[in-house]
């Protein structure tokens, strides 16, 4: 068998215990999750990861910079 068969058999084989053991609670908020953006940071080393992590902390606190600067422009009066 080749790795991919593998996994492929091993993901349907998980399918079948979940069914089998399924919470609803859990079940209602699996729909909720993408899932594929989890593995897809699974795939990433850690060091990739922190990387990740900081540019979305200085997309963060730019969204907060510009949100003050707006909140201090409606503010201002207008001439």
């Amino acid at each position: 068998m080749i790795p991919r068969e593998r996994e492929v058999n091993e993901d349907a084989n998980d399918r079948k215990d979940a069914e089998r053991f399924a919470d609803p609670v859990i079940e209602t908020y699996k729909r909720q999750i993408d899932r594929t953006l989890i593995r897809e940071n699974l795939r990433l080393s850690v060091e990739e990861r922190f990387l990740k992590l900081m540019e979305m902390q200085r997309f963060a606190e730019e969204l907060r910079r510009a949100g003050r600067e707006a909140q201090r422009r409606q503010k201002e009066p207008k001439s």
